[in-house]
Protein backbone atom coordinates (compact mmCIF):
# COMPACT_ATOMS: atom_id res chain seq x y z
CA UNK A 1 0.00 0.00 0.00
CA UNK A 2 1.06 3.58 -0.58
CA UNK A 3 1.09 5.84 2.39
CA UNK A 4 4.39 7.27 1.24
CA UNK A 5 2.31 9.56 -0.94
CA UNK A 6 1.89 11.79 2.08
CA UNK A 7 5.59 12.53 2.23
CA UNK A 8 6.26 16.24 1.70
CA UNK A 9 2.51 16.72 1.34
CA UNK A 10 2.09 19.55 3.80
CA UNK A 11 3.54 22.35 1.78
CA UNK A 12 1.69 23.95 -1.05
CA UNK A 13 -1.91 23.59 -2.12
CA UNK A 14 -5.34 22.60 -0.98
CA UNK A 15 -8.56 21.57 -2.70
CA UNK A 16 -10.66 24.56 -3.68
CA UNK A 17 -13.52 23.17 -5.72
CA UNK A 18 -14.30 20.55 -8.33
CA UNK A 19 -16.24 20.99 -11.55
CA UNK A 20 -17.70 18.30 -13.77
CA UNK A 21 -17.83 19.19 -17.46
CA UNK A 22 -18.82 17.25 -20.55
CA UNK A 23 -16.52 17.79 -23.53
CA UNK A 24 -17.23 17.44 -27.25
CA UNK A 25 -15.60 14.01 -27.41
CA UNK A 26 -18.21 12.53 -25.06
CA UNK A 27 -15.79 12.23 -22.16
CA UNK A 28 -16.57 13.46 -18.66
CA UNK A 29 -13.73 15.47 -17.16
CA UNK A 30 -13.67 16.22 -13.45
CA UNK A 31 -11.76 19.49 -13.18
CA UNK A 32 -9.89 20.37 -10.01
CA UNK A 33 -8.58 23.72 -8.90
CA UNK A 34 -6.02 24.60 -6.29
CA UNK A 35 -4.74 27.52 -4.30
CA UNK A 36 -1.34 28.27 -2.83
CA UNK A 37 -0.52 26.89 0.59
CA UNK A 38 0.51 29.27 3.37
CA UNK A 39 4.11 28.27 4.25
CA UNK A 40 3.65 29.77 7.71
CA UNK A 41 1.02 27.22 8.62
CA UNK A 42 2.18 25.95 12.02
CA UNK A 43 0.34 22.64 11.85
CA UNK A 44 2.08 21.85 8.57
CA UNK A 45 5.55 22.61 9.89
CA UNK A 46 4.89 20.60 13.03
CA UNK A 47 3.73 17.54 11.11
CA UNK A 48 6.29 17.78 8.33
CA UNK A 49 9.09 15.85 10.02
CA UNK A 50 6.79 13.03 11.13
CA UNK A 51 5.51 12.57 7.59
CA UNK A 52 9.05 12.44 6.27
CA UNK A 53 10.00 9.78 8.77
CA UNK A 54 7.13 7.61 7.59
CA UNK A 55 8.49 7.40 4.03
CA UNK A 56 10.99 4.56 4.25
CA UNK A 57 9.01 2.50 6.72
CA UNK A 58 5.89 2.85 4.57
CA UNK A 59 7.60 1.74 1.39
CA UNK A 60 9.27 -1.15 3.17
CA UNK A 61 5.84 -2.31 4.31
CA UNK A 62 4.54 -1.99 0.78
CA UNK A 63 7.34 -3.66 -1.11
CA UNK A 64 8.09 -6.87 0.60
CA UNK A 65 9.34 -6.51 4.16
CA UNK A 66 5.86 -6.86 5.65
CA UNK A 67 3.76 -7.25 2.53
CA UNK A 68 0.09 -7.79 3.27
CA UNK A 69 -1.15 -9.97 0.42
CA UNK A 70 -4.81 -10.89 0.46
CA UNK A 71 -5.74 -14.49 0.92
CA UNK A 72 -15.20 8.49 -25.76
CA UNK A 73 -18.02 6.16 -24.89
CA UNK A 74 -15.33 3.61 -24.29
CA UNK A 75 -13.20 5.78 -22.03
CA UNK A 76 -13.64 7.55 -18.75
CA UNK A 77 -11.45 10.37 -17.49
CA UNK A 78 -10.87 11.45 -13.92
CA UNK A 79 -8.90 14.64 -13.42
CA UNK A 80 -6.23 14.50 -10.75
CA UNK A 81 -5.26 17.16 -8.26
CA UNK A 82 -1.52 17.87 -8.02
CA UNK A 83 -0.56 18.55 -4.40
CA UNK A 84 3.01 19.95 -4.41
CA UNK A 85 4.00 17.24 -6.90
CA UNK A 86 3.54 14.87 -3.97
CA UNK A 87 -0.10 13.82 -4.04
CA UNK A 88 -2.36 13.28 -7.03
CA UNK A 89 -5.97 12.63 -6.18
CA UNK A 90 -9.43 12.84 -7.65
CA UNK A 91 -13.04 12.55 -6.64
CA UNK A 92 -15.25 9.46 -6.60
CA UNK A 93 -18.73 8.75 -5.25
CA UNK A 94 -19.75 5.81 -3.05
CA UNK A 95 -23.39 4.83 -2.58
CA UNK A 96 -26.74 6.00 -3.99
CA UNK A 97 -26.99 8.96 -4.00
CA UNK A 98 -23.19 9.18 -4.29
CA UNK A 99 -21.26 10.31 -1.23
CA UNK A 100 -18.16 12.21 -2.40
CA UNK A 101 -14.59 11.25 -1.46
CA UNK A 102 -11.17 12.33 -2.67
CA UNK A 103 -8.92 9.30 -3.25
CA UNK A 104 -5.41 8.50 -4.38
CA UNK A 105 -5.54 6.47 -7.60
CA UNK A 106 -2.76 4.07 -6.62
CA UNK A 107 -1.24 1.57 -9.06
CA UNK A 108 0.78 0.14 -6.16
CA UNK A 109 -2.20 -1.33 -4.28
CA UNK A 110 -5.49 -3.00 -5.16
CA UNK A 111 -8.12 -2.17 -2.52
CA UNK A 112 -10.60 0.67 -2.25
CA UNK A 113 -11.01 2.13 1.21
CA UNK A 114 -12.71 5.22 2.64
CA UNK A 115 -13.39 6.35 6.24
CA UNK A 116 -16.52 4.94 7.88
CA UNK A 117 -19.15 6.81 9.84
CA UNK A 118 -18.43 4.14 12.47
CA UNK A 119 -14.91 5.52 12.93
CA UNK A 120 -15.31 7.03 16.40
CA UNK A 121 -11.89 6.97 18.03
CA UNK A 122 -9.44 8.14 15.33
CA UNK A 123 -9.01 11.91 15.13
CA UNK A 124 -8.21 11.64 11.41
CA UNK A 125 -11.76 10.53 10.65
CA UNK A 126 -13.14 13.81 11.95
CA UNK A 127 -11.16 15.75 9.32
CA UNK A 128 -12.31 13.67 6.33
CA UNK A 129 -15.52 12.63 4.63
CA UNK A 130 -17.10 9.52 6.15
CA UNK A 131 -19.22 6.90 4.42
CA UNK A 132 -22.71 6.48 5.88
CA UNK A 133 -24.18 3.13 4.87
CA UNK A 134 -27.61 4.09 6.22
CA UNK A 135 -27.89 6.90 3.64
CA UNK A 136 -27.26 4.68 0.60
CA UNK A 137 -30.04 2.78 -1.20
CA UNK A 138 -27.52 0.37 -2.78
CA UNK A 139 -25.53 -0.57 0.34
CA UNK A 140 -25.14 -4.28 1.04
CA UNK A 141 -23.70 -5.64 4.24
CA UNK A 142 -20.53 -7.73 4.23
CA UNK A 143 -18.94 -7.26 7.65
CA UNK A 144 -15.72 -9.25 7.08
CA UNK A 145 -12.91 -7.59 9.09
CA UNK A 146 -10.07 -5.92 7.17
CA UNK A 147 -6.65 -4.60 8.11
CA UNK A 148 -3.92 -3.04 5.98
CA UNK A 149 -0.44 -2.55 7.37
CA UNK A 150 1.55 0.64 6.85
CA UNK A 151 4.90 1.78 8.17
CA UNK A 152 3.14 4.04 10.65
CA UNK A 153 0.54 1.54 11.83
CA UNK A 154 -2.44 -0.33 10.48
CA UNK A 155 -5.74 0.98 9.23
CA UNK A 156 -8.53 -1.37 10.07
CA UNK A 157 -12.24 -1.73 9.54
CA UNK A 158 -14.60 -4.02 7.68
CA UNK A 159 -15.74 -4.81 4.15
CA UNK A 160 -19.00 -3.55 2.65
CA UNK A 161 -20.62 -3.52 -0.81
CA UNK A 162 -21.99 -0.50 -2.62
CA UNK A 163 -22.01 1.26 -5.97
CA UNK A 164 -18.91 3.33 -6.76
CA UNK A 165 -19.01 6.24 -9.21
CA UNK A 166 -15.74 7.00 -11.02
CA UNK A 167 -16.15 9.88 -13.46
CA UNK A 168 -19.33 9.07 -15.39
CA UNK A 169 -19.09 5.32 -14.70
CA UNK A 170 -20.99 3.52 -11.96
CA UNK A 171 -19.44 0.26 -10.75
CA UNK A 172 -22.14 -1.82 -9.05
CA UNK A 173 -21.74 -3.94 -5.91
CA UNK A 174 -18.11 -2.99 -5.38
CA UNK A 175 -16.46 -4.55 -2.33
CA UNK A 176 -14.57 -1.92 -0.35
CA UNK A 177 -13.22 -1.29 3.12
CA UNK A 178 -14.91 1.05 5.59
CA UNK A 179 -12.07 2.11 7.88
CA UNK A 180 -12.82 2.50 11.58
CA UNK A 181 -9.25 3.10 12.72
CA UNK A 182 -6.71 5.47 11.12
CA UNK A 183 -3.85 6.00 13.54
CA UNK A 184 -1.16 8.65 13.52
CA UNK A 185 -0.78 12.16 12.15
CA UNK A 186 -0.17 10.83 8.65
CA UNK A 187 -3.87 10.37 7.92
CA UNK A 188 -4.85 13.47 9.85
CA UNK A 189 -2.80 15.73 7.58
CA UNK A 190 -3.45 13.86 4.32
CA UNK A 191 -5.27 15.76 1.60
CA UNK A 192 -7.18 12.66 0.53
CA UNK A 193 -9.92 10.66 2.22
CA UNK A 194 -9.02 7.20 0.94
CA UNK A 195 -7.24 5.12 -1.67
CA UNK A 196 -8.48 3.47 -4.85
CA UNK A 197 -6.05 0.71 -5.80
CA UNK A 198 -5.33 -0.03 -9.47
CA UNK A 199 -2.90 -2.92 -8.96
CA UNK A 200 -3.59 -6.57 -9.76
CA UNK A 201 -5.98 -8.72 -7.72
CA UNK A 202 -3.00 -10.80 -6.51
CA UNK A 203 -2.20 -8.14 -3.87
CA UNK A 204 -5.76 -7.31 -2.90
CA UNK A 205 -6.27 -7.60 0.86
CA UNK A 206 -9.12 -9.97 1.67
CA UNK A 207 -9.16 -11.07 -1.99
CA UNK A 208 -11.60 -8.27 -2.76
CA UNK A 209 -12.15 -7.79 -6.50
CA UNK A 210 -10.54 -4.44 -7.43
CA UNK A 211 -12.61 -1.59 -8.90
CA UNK A 212 -10.73 -1.84 -12.21
CA UNK A 213 -11.65 -5.54 -12.62
CA UNK A 214 -15.32 -4.77 -12.04
CA UNK A 215 -15.22 -1.93 -14.59
CA UNK A 216 -14.18 -4.51 -17.18
CA UNK A 217 -16.49 -7.29 -15.95
CA UNK A 218 -19.52 -5.01 -16.01
CA UNK A 219 -18.73 -3.81 -19.54
CA UNK A 220 -18.30 -0.19 -18.56
CA UNK A 221 -15.24 0.20 -20.79
CA UNK A 222 -14.24 -1.75 -23.89
CA UNK A 223 -10.48 -1.35 -23.96
CA UNK A 224 -8.70 -2.93 -20.93
CA UNK A 225 -6.26 -0.01 -20.66
CA UNK A 226 -5.88 2.99 -18.37
CA UNK A 227 -3.30 5.75 -18.52
CA UNK A 228 -1.85 8.48 -16.33
CA UNK A 229 -0.88 12.04 -17.16
CA UNK A 230 0.56 13.91 -14.16
CA UNK A 231 0.98 17.64 -14.59
CA UNK A 232 4.25 18.58 -12.85
CA UNK A 233 3.61 22.31 -13.21
CA UNK A 234 2.57 23.26 -9.68
CA UNK A 235 1.36 26.66 -10.92
CA UNK A 236 -1.38 25.17 -13.11
CA UNK A 237 -4.81 24.32 -11.78
CA UNK A 238 -5.22 20.95 -13.50
CA UNK A 239 -3.15 18.34 -11.68
CA UNK A 240 -3.41 15.69 -14.37
CA UNK A 241 -5.77 13.04 -15.69
CA UNK A 242 -6.30 9.34 -15.46
CA UNK A 243 -8.07 7.95 -18.51
CA UNK A 244 -9.96 4.68 -18.16
CA UNK A 245 -10.40 2.72 -21.37
CA UNK A 246 -7.63 4.23 -23.46
CA UNK A 247 -5.15 7.08 -23.84
CA UNK A 248 -5.49 10.76 -24.65
CA UNK A 249 -3.11 11.62 -27.54
CA UNK A 250 -2.88 15.20 -26.28
CA UNK A 251 -1.02 14.00 -23.20
CA UNK A 252 2.09 12.54 -24.82
CA UNK A 253 4.59 12.96 -27.68
CA UNK A 254 5.93 10.25 -29.99
CA UNK A 255 5.35 6.57 -29.31
CA UNK A 256 5.22 4.58 -26.10
CA UNK A 257 7.95 2.12 -25.23
CA UNK A 258 6.25 -1.00 -23.85
CA UNK A 259 7.70 -3.63 -21.53
CA UNK A 260 5.89 -6.77 -20.31
CA UNK A 261 4.66 -7.15 -16.73
CA UNK A 262 6.99 -9.73 -15.18
CA UNK A 263 5.13 -10.34 -11.93
CA UNK A 264 1.45 -9.57 -11.46
CA UNK A 265 0.61 -7.84 -8.22
CA UNK A 266 2.31 -4.51 -8.70
CA UNK A 267 2.83 -3.24 -12.25
CA UNK A 268 6.33 -4.73 -12.27
CA UNK A 269 8.73 -4.98 -15.20
CA UNK A 270 12.44 -5.43 -15.94
CA UNK A 271 14.68 -2.38 -16.12
CA UNK A 272 18.25 -1.95 -17.35
CA UNK A 273 21.04 0.23 -16.00
CA UNK A 274 20.77 3.65 -14.39
CA UNK A 275 22.99 6.38 -15.86
CA UNK A 276 24.36 9.44 -14.07
CA UNK A 277 25.15 11.91 -16.80
CA UNK A 278 26.04 9.47 -19.56
CA UNK A 279 27.95 7.09 -17.30
CA UNK A 280 26.51 3.73 -16.17
CA UNK A 281 26.38 3.12 -12.44
CA UNK A 282 27.55 -0.49 -12.86
CA UNK A 283 24.85 -1.98 -10.68
CA UNK A 284 24.87 -5.39 -12.37
CA UNK A 285 26.95 -7.29 -9.83
CA UNK A 286 25.63 -10.70 -8.71
CA UNK A 287 25.09 -9.59 -5.14
CA UNK A 288 21.77 -9.49 -3.28
CA UNK A 289 21.65 -5.68 -3.17
CA UNK A 290 22.42 -5.10 -6.83
CA UNK A 291 20.91 -5.96 -10.16
CA UNK A 292 22.56 -8.98 -11.76
CA UNK A 293 21.49 -8.57 -15.38
CA UNK A 294 18.97 -5.84 -14.56
CA UNK A 295 16.62 -4.65 -11.85
CA UNK A 296 12.94 -5.09 -11.39
CA UNK A 297 10.97 -1.85 -11.40
CA UNK A 298 7.45 -0.84 -10.47
CA UNK A 299 5.38 2.01 -11.92
CA UNK A 300 3.62 3.36 -8.83
CA UNK A 301 1.33 6.39 -9.00
CA UNK A 302 0.92 6.24 -5.22
CA UNK A 303 4.59 6.95 -4.50
CA UNK A 304 5.74 10.56 -4.62
CA UNK A 305 9.46 10.03 -5.08
CA UNK A 306 11.75 7.67 -6.92
CA UNK A 307 13.15 4.90 -4.75
CA UNK A 308 15.96 2.48 -5.45
CA UNK A 309 18.86 0.49 -3.97
CA UNK A 310 20.97 2.47 -1.49
CA UNK A 311 24.14 1.85 -3.52
CA UNK A 312 22.91 3.60 -6.64
CA UNK A 313 20.83 6.27 -4.86
CA UNK A 314 23.95 7.22 -2.87
CA UNK A 315 25.93 7.60 -6.10
CA UNK A 316 23.17 9.79 -7.54
CA UNK A 317 22.91 11.94 -4.41
CA UNK A 318 26.69 12.38 -4.41
CA UNK A 319 26.63 13.43 -8.07
CA UNK A 320 23.92 16.05 -7.43
CA UNK A 321 25.47 17.31 -4.18
CA UNK A 322 22.71 16.09 -1.87
CA UNK A 323 23.56 15.77 1.80
CA UNK A 324 22.31 12.95 3.96
CA UNK A 325 23.43 11.15 7.09
CA UNK A 326 27.01 9.95 7.61
CA UNK A 327 27.18 6.17 7.80
CA UNK A 328 29.82 5.11 10.30
CA UNK A 329 29.76 1.53 9.03
CA UNK A 330 30.51 2.71 5.51
CA UNK A 331 33.45 4.86 6.62
CA UNK A 332 34.79 2.09 8.83
CA UNK A 333 34.83 -0.34 5.91
CA UNK A 334 36.68 2.14 3.70
CA UNK A 335 39.23 2.94 6.40
CA UNK A 336 39.97 -0.66 7.37
CA UNK A 337 39.44 -2.58 4.15
CA UNK A 338 39.47 -0.06 1.28
CA UNK A 339 42.98 -0.85 0.04
CA UNK A 340 42.38 -4.61 0.36
CA UNK A 341 39.19 -4.35 -1.72
CA UNK A 342 41.03 -2.44 -4.45
CA UNK A 343 43.85 -5.01 -4.45
CA UNK A 344 41.35 -7.88 -4.77
CA UNK A 345 39.54 -6.13 -7.61
CA UNK A 346 42.83 -5.53 -9.43
CA UNK A 347 43.64 -9.24 -8.93
CA UNK A 348 40.33 -9.93 -10.72
CA UNK A 349 38.74 -11.61 -7.72
CA UNK A 350 35.02 -12.18 -8.25
CA UNK A 351 33.37 -9.07 -6.76
CA UNK A 352 30.67 -11.07 -4.99
CA UNK A 353 33.32 -13.05 -3.10
CA UNK A 354 35.43 -10.12 -1.88
CA UNK A 355 33.45 -9.22 1.23
CA UNK A 356 33.41 -12.84 2.38
CA UNK A 357 37.15 -13.15 1.76
CA UNK A 358 37.89 -10.24 4.08
CA UNK A 359 35.52 -11.66 6.69
CA UNK A 360 32.60 -9.20 6.58
CA UNK A 361 30.11 -11.53 4.88
CA UNK A 362 29.53 -15.24 4.55
CA UNK A 363 29.61 -16.46 0.96
CA UNK A 364 26.73 -18.83 0.20
CA UNK A 365 27.94 -19.90 -3.23
CA UNK A 366 26.24 -17.09 -5.14
CA UNK A 367 26.70 -13.91 -3.12
CA UNK A 368 27.61 -12.53 0.28
CA UNK A 369 25.29 -12.98 3.25
CA UNK A 370 25.50 -10.92 6.42
CA UNK A 371 27.11 -12.85 9.25
CA UNK A 372 25.00 -13.49 12.31
CA UNK A 373 21.74 -12.95 10.46
CA UNK A 374 20.25 -16.25 11.57
CA UNK A 375 17.74 -16.11 14.37
CA UNK A 376 16.85 -19.04 16.59
CA UNK A 377 13.35 -19.54 17.93
CA UNK A 378 13.43 -20.74 21.50
CA UNK A 379 11.27 -23.75 22.08
CA UNK A 380 8.21 -23.28 24.21
CA UNK A 381 7.84 -19.51 24.24
CA UNK A 382 8.27 -18.66 20.56
CA UNK A 383 10.75 -15.90 21.36
CA UNK A 384 13.47 -15.16 18.88
CA UNK A 385 17.09 -14.81 19.82
CA UNK A 386 20.20 -14.28 17.75
CA UNK A 387 22.79 -11.76 16.72
CA UNK A 388 21.78 -8.35 15.44
CA UNK A 389 22.07 -7.75 11.68
CA UNK A 390 25.65 -6.89 10.78
CA UNK A 391 25.66 -3.64 8.80
CA UNK A 392 29.31 -4.08 7.77
CA UNK A 393 28.37 -6.64 5.09
CA UNK A 394 26.06 -4.38 3.04
CA UNK A 395 28.48 -1.47 3.55
CA UNK A 396 31.29 -3.63 2.17
CA UNK A 397 29.27 -4.74 -0.83
CA UNK A 398 28.40 -1.13 -1.64
CA UNK A 399 32.07 -0.15 -1.38
CA UNK A 400 33.00 -2.94 -3.82
CA UNK A 401 30.51 -1.65 -6.40
CA UNK A 402 31.66 1.95 -6.02
CA UNK A 403 35.35 1.02 -6.29
CA UNK A 404 34.81 -1.21 -9.29
CA UNK A 405 32.93 1.63 -10.98
CA UNK A 406 35.88 3.98 -10.41
CA UNK A 407 38.49 1.42 -11.52
CA UNK A 408 36.65 1.10 -14.83
CA UNK A 409 37.12 4.85 -15.20
CA UNK A 410 40.91 4.41 -14.66
CA UNK A 411 40.99 6.49 -11.48
CA UNK A 412 43.99 6.33 -9.16
CA UNK A 413 43.69 4.43 -5.88
CA UNK A 414 43.87 7.61 -3.78
CA UNK A 415 41.11 9.19 -5.84
CA UNK A 416 38.99 6.05 -5.48
CA UNK A 417 39.32 5.89 -1.69
CA UNK A 418 38.56 9.59 -1.39
CA UNK A 419 35.51 9.21 -3.67
CA UNK A 420 34.11 6.28 -1.67
CA UNK A 421 34.59 8.20 1.57
CA UNK A 422 32.57 11.03 0.04
CA UNK A 423 29.85 8.57 -0.92
CA UNK A 424 29.70 7.45 2.71
CA UNK A 425 28.96 11.06 3.61
CA UNK A 426 26.24 11.22 0.97
CA UNK A 427 24.37 8.14 2.09
CA UNK A 428 20.69 9.09 2.42
CA UNK A 429 19.10 9.43 5.80
CA UNK A 430 17.37 6.14 6.66
CA UNK A 431 14.30 8.09 7.77
CA UNK A 432 14.01 10.87 5.20
CA UNK A 433 15.24 12.58 2.10
CA UNK A 434 18.36 14.44 1.02
CA UNK A 435 18.52 18.19 0.42
CA UNK A 436 20.39 20.09 -2.29
CA UNK A 437 21.27 23.74 -2.92
CA UNK A 438 18.50 25.30 -5.02
CA UNK A 439 21.08 27.47 -6.81
CA UNK A 440 23.01 24.49 -8.17
CA UNK A 441 20.37 22.85 -10.36
CA UNK A 442 22.08 24.05 -13.54
CA UNK A 443 25.26 22.14 -12.67
CA UNK A 444 23.54 18.86 -11.76
CA UNK A 445 23.70 15.88 -14.16
CA UNK A 446 20.87 14.20 -16.00
CA UNK A 447 19.84 10.88 -14.42
CA UNK A 448 18.57 8.25 -16.86
CA UNK A 449 16.78 4.91 -16.69
CA UNK A 450 17.03 2.21 -19.33
CA UNK A 451 13.63 0.62 -20.04
CA UNK A 452 13.13 -1.69 -23.00
CA UNK A 453 15.30 -0.36 -25.81
CA UNK A 454 15.11 3.27 -24.75
CA UNK A 455 16.87 5.57 -22.28
CA UNK A 456 14.53 7.80 -20.26
CA UNK A 457 16.16 10.99 -19.00
CA UNK A 458 15.27 13.05 -15.95
CA UNK A 459 16.66 16.59 -15.75
CA UNK A 460 17.48 18.27 -12.39
CA UNK A 461 14.30 20.34 -12.69
CA UNK A 462 12.36 17.08 -12.94
CA UNK A 463 14.01 15.05 -10.15
CA UNK A 464 14.33 17.90 -7.64
CA UNK A 465 11.25 18.92 -5.65
CA UNK A 466 11.19 22.64 -4.84
CA UNK A 467 9.28 23.62 -1.72
CA UNK A 468 8.42 27.25 -1.14
CA UNK A 469 9.51 30.42 -2.91
CA UNK A 470 12.38 32.91 -2.71
CA UNK A 471 15.26 32.63 -0.24
CA UNK A 472 13.21 30.35 2.04
CA UNK A 473 12.77 27.75 -0.70
CA UNK A 474 14.00 24.20 -0.05
CA UNK A 475 15.11 21.77 -2.72
CA UNK A 476 14.74 18.06 -2.06
CA UNK A 477 16.29 15.18 -3.99
CA UNK A 478 13.61 13.07 -5.64
CA UNK A 479 15.74 9.96 -5.04
CA UNK A 480 15.34 8.01 -1.83
CA UNK A 481 16.93 4.74 -0.75
CA UNK A 482 14.93 1.53 -0.42
CA UNK A 483 16.55 -1.89 -0.21
CA UNK A 484 13.98 -4.60 -0.90
CA UNK A 485 15.51 -8.03 -0.24
CA UNK A 486 15.46 -10.95 -2.70
CA UNK A 487 13.50 -12.61 -4.13
CA UNK A 488 11.20 -9.62 -4.65
CA UNK A 489 14.08 -7.16 -4.71
CA UNK A 490 16.23 -5.40 -5.47
CA UNK A 491 13.87 -3.09 -7.30
CA UNK A 492 13.19 0.49 -8.26
CA UNK A 493 9.91 2.24 -7.55
CA UNK A 494 9.24 4.73 -10.32
CA UNK A 495 6.83 7.07 -8.60
CA UNK A 496 5.41 10.44 -9.54
CA UNK A 497 8.86 11.97 -10.12
CA UNK A 498 9.20 9.63 -13.11
CA UNK A 499 5.54 9.40 -14.16
CA UNK A 500 5.34 13.20 -14.21
CA UNK A 501 7.91 13.30 -17.02
CA UNK A 502 6.64 10.19 -18.81
CA UNK A 503 3.01 9.54 -19.68
CA UNK A 504 2.32 6.00 -18.47
CA UNK A 505 -0.02 3.42 -20.00
CA UNK A 506 -1.14 0.44 -17.94
CA UNK A 507 -2.22 -2.11 -20.54
CA UNK A 508 -4.16 -4.74 -18.59
CA UNK A 509 -5.20 -6.70 -21.65
CA UNK A 510 -1.69 -7.23 -22.98
CA UNK A 511 -0.09 -7.20 -19.50
CA UNK A 512 2.43 -4.48 -20.27
CA UNK A 513 3.43 -0.97 -19.21
CA UNK A 514 4.22 1.81 -21.68
CA UNK A 515 6.10 5.11 -21.31
CA UNK A 516 6.22 8.13 -23.62
CA UNK A 517 7.30 11.73 -23.11
CA UNK A 518 4.47 13.65 -21.48
CA UNK A 519 3.02 16.61 -23.33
Amino acid sequence: MSMNVVVLSLFVSSLLLSVVTASDDGLVRIGLKKKKFDPNNRLASRLESEDRQALIASMQEKYGLHNNLGDHEDTDIVALKNYMDAQYYGEIGVGTPPQKFTVIFDTGSSNLWVPSSKCYFSVACYFHSKYKASESKTYKKNGKPASIQYGTGAISGFFSYDNVQVGNLVVEDQEFIETTKEPGLTFLAAKFDGILGLGFKEISVGKAVPVWYNMLKQGLIKEPVFSFWLNRNVGEEVGGEIVFGGVDPDHYKGKHTYVPVTQKGYWQFDMGDVLIGDKPTGMFLPMPRFCAGGCAAIADSGTSLLAGPTTVVTMINHAIGATGVVSQECKAVVQQYGQTIIDLLLAETQPQKICSQIGLCTFDGAHGVSMGIESVVEEGNGKSSGVQFNAMCPACEMAVVWMQNQLKQNQTQDVILNYVNQLCDRMPSPMGESAVECGSLSSMPTVSFTIGDKVFDLSPEEYILKVGEGPQAQCISGFTALDVPPPRGPLWILGDVFMGRYHTVFDFGKERVGFAEAA
